[in-house]
């Protein structure tokens, strides 16, 4: 027996996926949710009037293997009638905005532009490269996001658009996130060739990589040259299929059970939930690191000590409804450097990409992550958030209506920071659960990729190698 723990979407996809390789013969599967419905930060509400809001995730990208596999997943659902594609070339993708000085600034999106000076950038971004191949290699195993971007390419790409940037992936801060979380082949590049340019240079010559997963999907997906997309209805269509869809095969899915403990002995694991024992031949856990921590620290405080090292924030999200159009300019949205000193990250034009069925502008606003205590304390209060919401959303779009529908949602350690010495710390983990012979699998965000599509490809992988064990 294989017991889940979790019912988020790396919890879901890992059942799928041990059905589909049938690595389980019995077919006894059993996934453990603390929450009253699955689909962990993944959550969508349409109102009566079909008003989608989004409170998690929204958009998944299609490119890389990661991105070709959970298109295969969609189809194995039957959901490809249900997908929405942004293309390439829709002002979603092409405006991307940053705010400044109390400006909006439009980023580069073109090639001809890197070669014109454009606020808030001080030079033509050409020269990022230039200044790459004239600074000397800084050889070391890790750094900052922030401090290697303004090393290589100048400390304006690293302020007003990294920084930024990161803000809008993990919520977090590019001072302290892991240069491998998001730019991994280009800090890998300077360290063999001295230089990123010469590092992507070389790559040119070398036979690139083709995705391993093949389906109609993918290749619509690139013939029609997605940038991203979502589904009908929201993104939580997704874990409610996946969940449908092993309930018809037998998983037993228990929602309302919090995991109390797990235990291993003799091969097994025993694990407490809901004044109920699972005996188990093996655990996945879909867990955050977090959470799993105190579970396993009576008998394995090194591994806990590990997982509990991986710091987490807690998003504040308000979807914000205006009766009429509002905006000025079609663009995905804009984000916030944290040097500007606001209290929110960034806002979504959730109606630019995907339309609503009437005159209206569907924003989504997002605050607190690594900077919350800073603007609001140990705690955001959902009333403060909205107030700051509607405060800043008029003030920096020009917004002169109030809202006529919001939602306000507050996720609690949502997001896992990936700060430098991440690789390091995860290898501390795996090298625990190898030597102790542990029955447990390790699976979701908290540990290599905070995306959709990571949290898939890590089920995935999972699978395979359990598969792999026999």
């Amino acid at each position: 027996m294989v017991t889940i723990l979790g019912g988020g979407i790396s919890g879901l996809a890992a059942a799928h996926y041990m059905l589909k390789f049938k690595i389980q013969p019995s077919g006894v599967i059993s996934l453990i949710e603390a929450a009253p419905e699955v689909g962990g930060w993944i959550k969508s509400t349409l109102r009566p009037d079909s008003t989608l809001f989004e409170h998690g995730p929204r958009t998944i990208r299609p490119k890389g293997n990661q991105g070709a596999n959970t298109l295969a997943l969609i189809e194995e659902l039957e959901l490809s009638s249900k997908v929405k594609p942004i293309r390439s070339g829709h002002p979603a993708t092409r405006n991307r905005l940053v705010y400044v000085d109390k400006q909006l600034y439009k980023l580069p999106s073109s090639l001809s532009s890197v070669f014109l000076k454009s606020k808030p950038f001080s030079k033509p971004l050409v020269f990022a490269a230039i200044t790459d191949l004239m600074s000397p290699r800084k050889s070391c195993k890790d750094e900052p996001i922030y401090d290697f971007v303004a090393r290589r390419f100048g400390k304006d790409i690293a302020e007003y658009a990294i920084s930024p940037l990161i803000c809008g992936i993990c919520a977090g801060d590019a001072k302290e996130v892991s240069v491998k979380f998001l730019m991994r082949s280009l800090f890998e590049a300077e360290q063999r060739h001295g230089s990123v340019i010469k590092g992507l240079i070389s790559s040119i010559f070398k036979e690139k990589e083709k995705p391993n997963f093949h389906s109609a999907l993918v290749s619509k997906a690139a013939d029609e040259k997605w940038n991203v997309w979502s589904l009908e209805g929201g993104l939580q269509l997704l874990p409610k299929t996946l969940e449908n869809s092993l309930r018809n095969k037998g998983i037993s899915i228990n929602l309302s059970s919090p995991c109390q403990s797990i235990s291993f002995a003799h091969n097994k694991v025993i694990i407490k939930a809901n004044q109920s024992e699972i005996v188990s031949n093996h655990v996945i856990s879909a867990l955050p690191a977090w959470k799993l921590a105190p579970l396993v620290s009576s008998q394995h405080p090194e591994l806990s000590h590990n997982l509990s090292s991986i710091p987490f924030v807690t998003v504040g999200v308000v979807n914000l409804k205006f009766p009429k159009n509002v905006l000025n300019e079609s663009a995905f949205g804009f984000l916030v450097p944290p040097s500007q000193k606001l209290p929110i990250l960034g806002i979504v034009y959730d109606s630019c990409c995907f339309p609503q069925n009437e005159d209206c502008t569907v924003l989504t606003v997002m605050m607190g992550g690594r900077f919350l205590k800073e603007h609001f304390g140990k705690v955001l209060h959902p009333e403060v958030a909205v107030q700051t919401a509607i405060k800043h959303t008029k003030e920096i779009l020009g917004i002169t209506q109030e809202p006529c529908d919001y939602n306000v949602s507050i996720l609690e350690n949502c997001i896992p920071q990936y700060i430098v010495g991440h690789d390091e710390r995860m290898d501390n983990i795996y090298k625990y659960i190898q030597k102790h012979k542990l029955p447990l699998s390790l699976v979701g965000a908290s540990y290599e990729g905070v995306g959709v599509n990571d949290a898939i490809m890590s089920s995935l992988r999972a699978a395979l190698r359990l598969k792999k064990l026999g």
